[in-house]
C-alpha cells in the first residue's frame, strides 16, 4: 500500500477510519478497509445528521394521514383567501409608454359609425352573408389597401350547435399604413361578421374609426382593420394565412397583402346602439392570458371616459373590505377558474396568443342600467387604446403573463395562487414517501445477499471496531447495490441503510430492523427496483426451494405492471381517435347522428373502462400479493403528480380543478377496507363528472341556475365542442383528459378492486 500511494494514505479509505488505515500502512501494518471505494479522493462530509432525518422521517411517517389532511385543508383555505386585498393587490401599469393617458381623444363620428352600420345590416341581408363587395367598396374609399381572403374548412363533424359541416366564408381586411415608419409592426382591430343581427354596430364603429384615423398623422406602426366570417374558424384562416403556416388543415387562398409583425390586437363585439357598460374577455386557447398591462390599459380608459367596465360580467363594488364584497371577488375569480379550465377561447382575441399577440375581447353590452353611452364615448376610449399601442417601442412584457383577476383593479400573481396547488400536490408527495415505506416493510425479511464482486486492486475490507457515518455523499450510491454481509436484511437496508454507510445492519430479529422504515427520500420506483434486485442475486439453500418459489409467485415484478399500463393506456388511446373514426360505422348501425354517434361513443368508451379490472387481473402473476397493488398505486400517483404538476405550468385552472377533486380520493384508495365507498368516491371524482359538476356551478355562479336534464345536454354539448376544439383550433384539453388523466384514473380504479 506504501508503494502504491506514496505517501502512506490509502485513498480508498475516507474520513476518521481513511486517516487511522494511512498511518497503519505506513508502519507496515496490515488495516482493514472501511470503505468500498478504491483510489478515490476524500471527499466533503456531509453537513447534516442522518439521525436527525431519520427522527424527522420517523415523526413525518406517523403523522402522515394528519399532514395530508392538513395539507389539503391549507390549500383549499389559500384559494378561498386569494381575493383579500392582502393576497390580491391593486393592478398598476408596468410598461411607461402606456402609463399616462392625459392625451384627449377627439373621436366625435359616431353618428357615421351608426350609419355605416345601418348600412351594413341591409347588405348583409340581401346578401344572405358577409356583403364581401360592399365591405371592399367602403375600405376602398376609406383610403385603405383592401385584400380578401376566401378560405374552406371540412369539420371532423357536424357542428349541430351552429348547424355547420362544410364551412366556406371570406376575411375581408384593409391596412392603414403608418405614414412615420416602413412596416414593421402593426396593430389589429377585428369584428366578427356574425349570423342575423348580431355585431353590425361593431362593424360600423369599425369603419368609422378607420375613417377617423386614416385623417392623422402620428401612427408609427401599421393598423389592420379585420372582418372575419365564422368567428373563430374566420380567424383561425386569417392568422394561419398571414403567419404561413397550417396547423389546422384550413384550406385557404394565399396572403395577398401584409403589414408588419402585430403587437397586440382588440377583438370588438357590439350589437346596441348605446352601451351600459363594456365587459373584457381574457382566456384564450388552453387558458393562455393576454399580458396584464394591456388589460389594465383598457380598465385606465374605461375610467378616463367615465365607462363602466366588467370583467365575468359582474361590477366591482365599492365596499372592498366587507363579506359581501369577498363574496363577489370570489364569484368571479371562481367564473374565471371555470373558464380558463375549459381550454376554450372566450372570443377572438384567444387565437393571437398562440402567436405571441398580446390581445382583448371587449364587448359592449346593453342592459337596464340608467347610464347609456353612445357611440362617440366607446369610440374614444378604443381611439385612446390605439394611440397608447401606438407608442411601443417593444413587445407587452413587463406585465404579468400568469395572473387571476378577482376584479379589473385587483389582481393575483403567479407566485400567491401556486402555493394553493402546492399544498395539494403536497399530499401525493406525503403518499409516495408512506406508500415507499410500506412497500419495504412489506418486503420484510429477504434472507442474506450475495455480496457484489471486488476490484482486483480493492483491498480486504471488514467491519472492525466502532464505526462512524459516512461524510461522502457519494458513498451512499455505492450501497445502494445488494452488497452487505451475513445476517443483513433488506428491509432494514432499505428503511436506515441510506441514512450512513457505515451503520451495522442488523439481523432481522433485532431490535435495529424492527424500527419503522422511516427513510422517506426512497423512490417508488426505485425502491421496487432495488427489492428486485436483491432478490434475485439471493442465494438459496436447498431446504429454502419451496420459499423461493412461493416467494417469487407473491412477489410481482415490473413486468407484472405492463399489462395494467398498457391497457388503460390503450383504453385511453381508443377515447381519442376512435369516436370521430367510426362515426360513419355508428350513424349506420344505430339511428343517430354524426355528431351524436361521436359523443354516444365517447361516453360508451369511458363507461367500459370500468370494466378493466376484471380483465387486468388475470395475466397479472402474483396479483394477490398486497405490493402489487401497493406498487400500482404507487406508480398510480407518480403519474398523477406528474400529470398534475406539468398542466398546472401551462393552464393552472385545469390543474387546481383535477387536483381538488382527484388527488384526496387517490390518496386512500386501496383494495381493502370499504371498498363500495371508495369507488363511489372514485366515480365522483372521474373528469366527466368533474365537467358536468363544473357545468352546474357555472350556471349557478353567473346566475342561470338549470335543472339537471339542461345540465345533462349541456354536457353532452360541452363534450362536442371540447373535441371540435382539439380539431379546428388545437385544444390540448381533450387529448390531455383522454391519453393522460382518464388512464391514470384507470389505474386507480385497478387499485380498488385488486384481488
Amino acid at each position: 500500500m506504501r508503494g502504491l500511494h506514496g505517501h502512506g494514505v490509502v485513498w480508498g479509505c475516507r474520513g476518521v477510519g481513511g486517516r487511522r488505515a494511512g498511518a497503519a500502512s505506513a508502519r507496515g501494518e496490515r488495516v482493514s478497509c472501511p470503505t468500498a471505494a478504491p483510489h478515490r479522493p476524500p471527499a466533503m462530509g456531509l453537513l447534516s445528521d442522518p439521525y436527525r432525518r431519520r427522527a424527522l422521517s420517523r415523526l413525518v411517517l406517523r403523522l402522515n394521514t394528519p399532514l395530508c389532511v392538513l395539507s389539503y385543508a391549507a390549500g383549499l383555505g389559500w384559494f378561498l383567501a386569494l381575493p383579500f386585498p392582502l393576497l390580491a393587490p391593486r393592478t398598476y401599469m408596468s410598461e411607461n409608454a402606456m402609463g399616462s393617458t392625459m392625451v384627449e381623444e377627439q373621436f366625435s363620428h359616431g353618428e357615421r359609425a351608426l350609419s355605416y352600420a345601418r348600412e351594413f345590416a341591409g347588405h348583409k341581408k340581401a346578401a344572405g352573408g358577409m356583403p364581401v363587395a360592399w365591405l371592399e367598396k367602403t375600405m376602398w374609399n376609406l383610403g385603405l389597401e383592401v385584400y380578401k381572403q376566401p378560405f374552406s374548412r371540412t369539420l371532423p363533424f357536424p357542428d349541430e350547435t351552429h348547424e355547420r359541416y362544410m364551412v366556406k366564408g371570406t376575411n375581408v381586411y384593409g391596412i392603414l399604413r403608418a405614414p412615420r415608419a416602413t412596416s414593421t409592426e402593426s396593430l389589429v382591430l377585428s369584428v366578427p361578421c356574425s349570423e342575423g343581427q348580431q355585431n353590425n354596430q361593431a362593424v360600423g364603429l369599425m369603419l368609422a374609426l378607420a375613417s377617423y384615423f386614416r385623417g392623422q398623422i402620428y401612427w408609427a406602426k401599421d393598423i389592420i382593420f379585420l372582418v372575419n366570417e365564422h368567428d373563430l374558424l374566420g380567424m383561425e384562416a386569417w392568422l394561419e394565412a398571414y403567419h404561413d403556416i397550417n396547423i389546422t388543415e384550413m384550406q385557404s387562398s394565399g396572403m395577398l397583402g401584409r403589414a408588419g409583425a402585430i403587437q397586440a390586437a382588440v377583438s370588438l363585439e357590439l350589437s346596441s346602439d348605446v352601451v351600459t357598460s363594456f365587459d373584457v374577455a381574457v382566456e384564450g386557447l388552453n387558458g393562455q392570458l393576454p399580458n396584464l398591462d394591456l388589460v389594465n390599459l383598457f380598465h385606465a380608459f374605461c375610467q378616463k371616459n367615465g365607462l363602466l367596465c366588467t370583467i365575468q360580467g359582474k361590477l366591482q363594488r365599492s365596499d372592498g373590505d366587507t363579506l359581501a364584497a369577498y363574496a363577489h371577488s370570489l364569484q368571479t375569480l371562481l367564473l374565471m377558474v371555470l373558464k380558463q379550465g375549459s381550454g376554450r377561447p372566450q372570443g377572438d382575441h384567444g387565437l393571437f396568443l398562440r402567436y405571441h399577440i398580446e390581445a382583448v375581447t371587449v364587448r359592449g353590452i346593453n342592459s337596464f342600467r340608467q347610464y347609456k353611452y353612445d357611440m362617440s364615448t366607446v369610440g374614444k376610449t378604443l381611439e385612446g387604446m390605439f394611440r397608447k399601442l401606438n407608442n411601443l417601442l417593444e413587445r407587452l412584457h413587463q406585465s404579468y403573463f400568469f395572473y387571476l383577476l378577482p376584479s379589473l383593479s385587483r389582481f393575483v400573481s403567479i407566485g400567491v395562487y401556486m402555493p394553493a396547488f402546492g399544498f395539494l400536490i403536497l399530499i401525493l408527495v406525503l403518499k409516495i414517501s408512506f406508500g415507499a415505506a410500506v412497500s419495504s416493510r412489506a418486503a420484510g425479511p429477504v434472507g442474506r445477499c450475495r455480496a457484489a464482486p471486488r476490484s482486483p486492486l480493492q483491498p480486504p475490507c471488514q467491519r472492525h471496531g466502532p464505526t462512524q457515518p459516512s461524510p461522502a455523499p457519494t458513498l451512499v450510491l455505492r450501497a445502494l447495490p445488494c452488497a452487505g454481509g451475513a445476517g443483513e436484511d433488506v428491509g432494514s437496508w432499505l428503511g436506515g441503510g441510506l441514512g450512513g454507510r457505515g451503520r451495522p445492519l442488523e439481523a432481522p430479529g433485532s431490535e435495529t430492523s424492527t424500527a419503522p422504515f422511516p427513510n422517506l427520500h426512497a423512490h417508488a420506483l426505485d425502491l421496487w427496483m432495488k427489492l428486485s434486485k436483491c432478490d434475485a442475486e439471493r442465494p438459496w439453500d436447498g431446504d429454502q426451494g419451496a420459499a423461493r418459489a412461493a416467494a417469487e409467485e407473491s412477489r410481482p415484478g415490473l413486468l407484472t405492471l405492463v399489462p395494467p399500463l398498457l391497457i388503460c393506456h390503450a383504453t385511453g388511446l381508443t377515447l381519442y381517435f376512435l369516436p370521430v373514426l367510426g362515426q360513419h360505422v355508428a350513424t349506420q348501425h344505430f339511428p343517430v347522428s354524426e355528431s351524436e354517434a361521436v359523443v354516444l361513443t365517447v361516453i360508451a368508451i369511458y363507461v367500459a373502462g370500468l370494466a378493466l379490472p376484471h380483465n387486468t387481473h388475470r395475466v397479472l402473476a402474483g396479483s394477490g400479493s398486497d405490493r402489487g397493488w401497493m406498487t400500482l398505486k404507487l406508480l398510480s400517483l407518480l403519474y398523477l403528480a406528474m400529470q398534475l404538476g406539468c398542466i398546472a405550468l401551462v393552464n393552472f385552472s385545469l390543474g387546481f380543478l383535477l387536483a381538488v377533486t382527484m388527488v384526496p380520493v387517490a390518496a386512500v384508495v386501496q383494495p381493502t377496507g370499504p371498498k363500495y365507498a371508495y369507488a363511489v368516491l372514485l366515480v365522483l371524482v372521474t373528469p366527466a363528472v368533474t365537467l358536468l359538476l363544473g357545468i352546474f356551478l357555472y350556471r349557478e355562479l353567473i346566475e342561470y341556475p338549470v335543472s339537471v336534464l339542461e345540465c345533462w345536454q349541456l354536457f353532452l354539448q360541452a363534450v362536442a365542442e371540447g373535441l371540435l376544439d382539439h380539431y379546428l383550433y388545437g385544444s390540448i384539453v381533450f387529448p390531455f383528459v383522454a391519453i393522460f388523466v382518464y388512464p391514470c384514473w384507470l389505474l386507480l380504479w385497478n387499485v380498488l378492486f385488486w384481488k
